[in-house]
């Protein structure tokens, strides 16, 4: 059979990536899922942050190690172990009994995320410098589409609750957590297939089997050239034990990169990505939606996502790293701003007619409809001051089913339009920049030598920001209220944008090793 090193590099790339896609599906998922277990296990705000930030803490724990793992299993092996934890996350989360059960199943899905980090390496060391940009992206082109594909399930499953006996709100939750049983069998599957990373192989000594694997993914006639290229970024660095490489890690000769890595690792968490991400419906709630329109415009949510990440892998390579991270963030910056000049024009009134239908749809959740008498009359200029008054009306399990409802009926004033229009800015703005640019630069600025350790070290910056901004983010709701969290997020995006400006570098079409003579300090 002929080789087809093309088809090969996008057929491993596409498989290694596949972890996007199941770790979208697990990201969607727990979004529409929070409003049910929270009512089921009756969780306060920080619980609720719990529940969603305890994978990142997974992630955190899972990144001290896995640079060992890659450095003495290899990428391919390290992945295939990655597929089954995010198997036994699934089954743990969608069969837990009570609410520490579901966070040790969310925990080691926490885990399992480090497939995304993972994948970054592998296809950074098979893909050529034209087309390493591209099939970077691809992480994030497979994470959209898991997302969209769980946001189409929930809504379905909310959309037909009443129609389907055997799902209720106690139990809707286990059907959105499960569904993903299903792609981490067929991920594991597809992994047995992929071949090993042969700039690993080559660091390990093992250059017969580095040339074969190199003979599936590159022309016969570059096989020796790139042997030797990867052999040459290696010459005098023999090969570091973890603590060796962490300790080059932070020497003067790689400060700069690892400031670049560190600054994009935190603007990318921090400007707001996880708490529109696992808490889609939520926030859409604010805007005032019916619990069914939440769910739809999720869908809308992955439409843009997938759409926007379609665009960023085909102009990576055209455009460049630096001129789309620019681009992203000033559109970030823009639409931030937009969704909190939204939402600092909302007020809640509660007259006869707006408490008459929420009466009735509380009724439909088998909740006292004479609870929401006490308000009629009243007005509330922020969503913080409805939310404390209703915390006193209605009991844990009860408030996250009729908040929602409550907003809906009551809210005046708000500008939707603008709301609307920054939270789909923002999605597209991240999925066309920083959301897959952010691992193209982790997968090219880092020397051979450190790579199995600098990966997951970017990825750990980029975890905690990321976590501190999903894990609080129920609690600010509560009593900061949304237009004051955007508000944050937009000003986190400038200070970004700016830092971005200065220090981050042109690094399309340029091998590996290209890269490190450039940005390594001698």
């Amino acid at each position: 059979m002929k080789n087809n090193p093309n088809g090969n590099v996008t057929r491993f790339s596409l498989i290694a990536a596949f972890g996007g896609f199941v770790f979208g599906l697990d990201a969607a998922n727990i979004s529409g899922a929070i409003r049910f277990v929270s009512a089921l296990f009756e969780l306060d705000s920080i619980q609720q942050g719990t529940v969603v930030g305890c994978a990142l803490l997974g992630v955190i724990v899972a990144l001290f190690f896995t640079g060992s793992l890659c450095e003495k299993f290899g990428r391919s092996k390290t992945l295939l172990a990655i597929g089954f934890t995010y198997s036994l996350s699934s089954l743990l989360s969608a069969t837990a009994v009570n609410y520490e059960m579901l966070v040790i199943g969310r925990f080691i899905g926490g885990v399992a995320f480090a497939s995304i980090t993972v994948s970054a390496m592998y296809i950074g060391e098979i893909a050529p410098p034209e087309k390493r940009g591209r099939f970077v992206s691809v992480n994030q082109f497979m994470i959209g589409l898991g997302l969209l594909l769980a946001f189409v399930i929930n809504y379905f499953l909310i959309k037909y609750i009443d129609e389907i006996s055997w799902i209720n709100n106690d139990n809707i939750w286990r059907y959105m957590l499960g569904a993903e049983l299903i792609a981490n069998a067929l991920w594991i599957a597809l992994l047995l297939k992929i071949p090993e990373s042969p700039r690993w192989l080559v660091m390990q000594g093992r250059e017969q089997e580095a040339a074969e694997v190199f003979a599936r993914i590159a022309p016969q006639a570059q096989i020796a050239g790139l042997i030797d290229s990867v052999k040459q970024s290696l010459h005098n660095e023999p090969k570091l034990a973890v603590k060796s490489q962490l300790k080059e890690l932070f020497s003067k000769r790689l400060r700069f990169v690892l400031f670049i890595a560190v600054c994009y690792a935190i603007v990318q968490g921090a400007t707001g990505m996880n708490a529109v991400l696992f808490f889609a419906p939520m926030v859409f709630e604010q805007v005032g939606m019916s619990v069914e329109d939440t769910f739809m415009q999720t869908i809308a949510t992955g439409v843009v996502g997938l759409v926007a990440t379609f665009v960023a892998i085909a102009f990576v390579e055209k455009l460049g790293r630096r001129v789309l991270t620019i681009a992203g963030l000033v559109l970030v910056v823009f639409a931030h701003g937009s969704t909190w000049y939204g939402f600092s024009q909302a007020s809640y009134t509660f007259d006869h007619e707006s408490v008459a239908v929420i009466q009735t749809e509380l009724r439909n959740e088998n909740i006292d409809p004479e609870k929401i008498s006490t308000l009629i009359g009243q007005s509330f200029e922020d969503d913080v001051a409805l939310k404390q008054q209703l915390a006193k009306v209605f009991s844990k399990k009860e408030l996250p089913l009729v908040n929602g409802i409550i907003i809906n009926n009551t809210i005046v004033g708000i500008n939707a339009p603008m709301v609307l229009f920054g939270i789909f800015a923002f999605l597209a703005a991240f999925n066309l920049s920083i959301g897959p640019i952010m691992w193209v630069i982790f997968s090219e600025v880092f020397p051979n030598s450190v790579r199995s350790v600098a990966l997951p070290f970017a990825a750990l910056v980029q975890t905690v920001s990321s976590w501190s901004i999903q894990q609080f983010f129920p609690w600010q709701l509560d009593n900061m209220g949304a237009a004051s969290i955007f508000l944050i997020y937009a000003v986190l995006g400038l200070a970004g944008l700016i830092v971005m400006w200065f220090i981050l570098p042109e690094t399309k079409g340029k091998s590996i090793e290209d890269i490190e003579r450039q940005l390594v300090r001698s």
